[in-house]
């Protein structure tokens, strides 16, 4: 197991990477922000310790920590021992999971790279909240899909709030950006994709049965919840297609409709490994 370091001290330098977390798990070139990878609860720390992401130091009380003796065999990282109270007063918050884990960051995949593993893809636009992001995630890793592609105005997946959401799964499901919208989505077409926007729209056709159709690669184009997809987005899809609603409602929360969708076009995808 990672060597456990007992402490009361709040200055002591170990702790560093877990003082004021509202700041310091930010992006590198936001104020403050050190982009760190910021895993809460033994379950999610579980699943950062699987991961690709290297693993900087652990901080929890001690029943939590022994909760993930398993995980942690083999691991040579620090794991720093403190009660409840020095915790909130090190993190800048009460912690009710009682363990963190901060890691670094690798060098993320490309569009190319996800693209060549993938039978479905989420392509997203503008999808700017951390918990509908982290949700979609969830539901990505839950249904098969086989990676995320992020356009213009998502927020960051590695956010403390987007992982705690994910349950640990944006560690898990692959993701890249894509740096010209919407004309980057040629890249997924040359491959074979057949790019399917959601929207409401009464020109769109219902996603029920567009497996049938479109038996090969699929990516989903997903917008901003309120908004949805920008007309141009829209546009440079393939096909625009809708779930199909009661009279009266005329939307779903993003998170929903895109487990919704790909429940629909994952049947028969291999899981995540």
């Amino acid at each position: 197991m990672a060597q456990l370091i007992f402490t009361e001290d709040r200055a002591h330098p170990g702790l560093d990477d877990f003082r004021d977390l509202s700041t310091a798990d930010r992006r590198p070139d936001r104020p403050g922000g050190r982009g760190l990878v910021i895993a809460e609860g033994t379950v999610v720390v579980g699943r950062l310790l699987a991961s690709r992401y290297p693993v900087r130091a652990l901080l929890g009380v001690e029943r939590r920590l022994r909760e993930l003796e398993d995980e942690l065999a083999g691991v040579d990282v620090p794991a720093y021992v403190t009660s409840a109270e020095t915790m909130a007063e090190v993190v800048g918050f009460h912690l009710n999971r009682g363990v963190l884990a901060v890691a670094d960051r690798p060098e993320p995949p490309t569009v190319s790279q996800i693209v060549d593993s993938a039978q479905v893809l989420a392509v997203l636009e503008g999808v700017g909240d951390h918990e509908n992001l982290g949700a979609l995630f969830r539901n990505a890793a839950a249904l098969g899909v086989g990676g995320i592609v992020l356009g213009p105005g998502c927020s960051d997946p590695l956010y403390r709030r987007s992982v705690r959401v994910s349950m640990g799964h944006v560690l898990r499901v692959p993701f890249a950006t894509l740096d010209s919208w919407p004309g980057g989505l040629d890249v997924l077409r040359a491959r074979g994709f057949t790019v399917a926007a959601l929207t409401p729209r009464a020109d769109s056709v219902p996603l029920r049965g567009l497996r049938e159709k479109v038996p090969g690669p699929i990516a989903l184009l997903l917008g901003a919840e309120g908004p949805g997809l920008t007309d141009e987005a829209i546009e440079a899809a393939d096909v625009a297609v809708r779930v199909e609603m009661v009279s009266g409602v005329d939307s779903l929360n993003v998170a929903t409709a895109a487990a919704i969708a790909f429940h629909e076009v994952s049947a028969g995808s291999a899981p995540l490994e």
